[in-house]
């Protein structure tokens, strides 16, 4: 984390982290008061820092980046003030590349550059694979960079392009770009907003009177009342403008691979995915895990919040009551000052917290959305268990997360992903728990709607967390020694 924030704490640390957000408007007075109020809704996708970028005819452009949450920084009408016009674009960050240090200011999006045309600016979610080798090309070409973001990459490509305007540098640009990207970016006059020919990372479009949104997601339309028009396509390009939107697919078409782990855990249970709502199908992977390990026990718990939803698919399905035997504190978020080392190693404790009344004597299912590197599971088993549960069982709404996920998603090394060195029964006994299942790949297909389950000769999602199959190759990371699966 930076250093100008505290480190995350022990919960969160075991968690796999948001990727980042984006958002833009056009066609709206003070659009930057609108981007502020949808990064807020995507503060769940990065909590580290957050940017803006506007244009006024008579001012110009203006940015604004700070570190820290939306609601301590972009609230401030002495801030807001100076980001006027009626086209900005903005950006939340969870940092999944670059510098593994401290962050600097100089890391956080939306990024800008002046080119011959005009001005421009550019927020990006996910992760590129080559941003290594075009880094060191652009360097050895005169390329001067100011950040440790991939994300710059693309700036410099648009610069070196030799496209008559932005739109088609952008175009040019991302062809050479390997990976996963979702790009917001504007002009004076345009709001441009990409997606990678897989569809790895969401982006959707929408409407609120005479101006237009770009969002990662349709929370952050409701929080302005802007109606959802669509999702942009893979491979798609929209730029909107005065003249309205068009359509552009720069991009060879290739089978999309959207990021199963967005129905999982990333987007807001609130969100609409492909046209499913993400809370039902957080429930129907609970269903699913329900009739694929069925246990004899008193209660369903969610490990909350994010296991809630499976939590209730499952008691659902089981007919086993569901409870709340954990309660979240509610006003402990990440920058929570730990002032002593008595204090940190109470660790899980500080934000979870047992219903012991209710918990005393019963055999307790846990459901939870994912088993990371393990310890958060280890001490929520033992809080449960000193409130004086009988039994134990884990159920996992996704399948075991056995491989890292080079596409915008900060996961650990492999050797630190519990299900890449040990097998399901060797993680029971490691947590020490009385039974512990993951809901099965073909079973988490069935949740999302396909149902026949996954098809191994042409994937429907990007499950490679899950399965080891990469649907682009990780250039820089097998340059630098990693193994990816062999084909079978």
């Amino acid at each position: 984390m930076s250093k100008h924030m505290p480190p995350a704490h022990p919960f969160d640390d075991d968690k796999l982290k948001e990727e980042c957000g984006i958002f833009g408007v056009i066609g709206l007075t003070d659009a930057a008061n609108f981007v502020a109020l949808g990064l807020h809704a995507l503060q769940h996708r990065g909590q580290e820092a957050g940017g803006i970028v506007c244009h006024d005819p008579e001012q110009g452009f203006n940015s604004a980046r700070r570190f820290g949450y939306v609601r301590d920084n972009f609230t401030k009408q002495s801030l807001m003030e100076t980001l006027p016009g009626p086209l900005a674009i903005g950006h939340v960050r969870y940092s999944t590349a670059g510098s593994k240090g401290p962050t600097q200011i100089r890391d956080v999006q939306p990024f800008f550059g002046e080119f011959a045309m005009g001005g421009a600016a550019i927020a990006h979610n996910g992760n590129i694979t080559n941003a290594d080798a075009l880094r060191r090309e652009l360097i050895e070409r005169g390329s001067i960079f100011q950040s440790s973001s991939d994300s710059e990459c693309i700036i410099h490509l648009m610069a070196r392009s030799l496209q008559r305007n932005i739109p088609e540098r952008m175009e040019d640009a991302l062809r050479r770009v390997e990976g996963a990207f979702s790009v917001v970016a504007m002009t004076r006059t345009k709001l441009i907003g990409v997606r990678d020919p897989l569809g790895v990372r969401p982006l959707v479009l929408g409407q609120v009177g005479d101006g237009w949104v770009l969002s990662s997601e349709t929370c952050a339309l409701d929080i302005i009342g802007a109606k959802f028009v669509r999702e942009v396509e893979p491979g798609e390009m929209v730029v909107i403008s005065d003249n309205g939107v068009e359509s552009h697919f720069p991009f060879r078409p290739q089978s999309p691979r959207f990021c199963i782990f967005e129905h999982v855990y990333f987007s807001r249970p609130d969100s609409i995915i492909g046209g499913r709502s993400v809370y039902e199908t957080r429930r129907q992977i609970g269903v699913e895990l329900a009739r694929e390990a069925p246990v004899d026990a008193d209660l369903v718990c969610p490990v909350p919040d994010s296991g809630t939803p499976a939590a209730i698919g499952f008691s659902q399905e089981s007919g086993i009551p569901y409870a709340m035997g954990i309660i979240r504190n509610q006003y402990m978020g990440r920058t929570f000052i730990e002032p002593t080392e008595q204090i940190r190693n109470m660790g899980v404790r500080l934000k979870l917290n047992v219903n012991r009344a209710l918990i005393q004597g019963k055999r307790v299912i846990l459901v939870d959305d994912s088993v990371v590197r393990g310890t958060t599971s280890r001490k929520i088993k033992e809080m449960i268990l000193d409130a004086g549960a009988k039994e134990v069982h884990f159920r996992i709404a996704s399948p075991p997360t056995a491989w890292p996920c080079f596409y915008g998603v900060d996961t650990p090394q492999r050797e630190k992903l519990l299900a890449a060195t040990m097998s399901e029964e060797e993680m029971r006994d490691h947590l020490a728990v009385d039974s512990l299942k993951f809901i099965s790949l073909d079973g988490l297909y069935r949740a999302v709607g396909e149902s026949s389950g996954r098809n191994a000769k042409c994937p429907q999602y990007c499950d490679a967390c899950f399965s080891g199959e990469y649907p682009v190759a990780p250039s820089d990371m097998i340059e630098k020694g990693f193994e990816v699966k062999a084909a079978e």
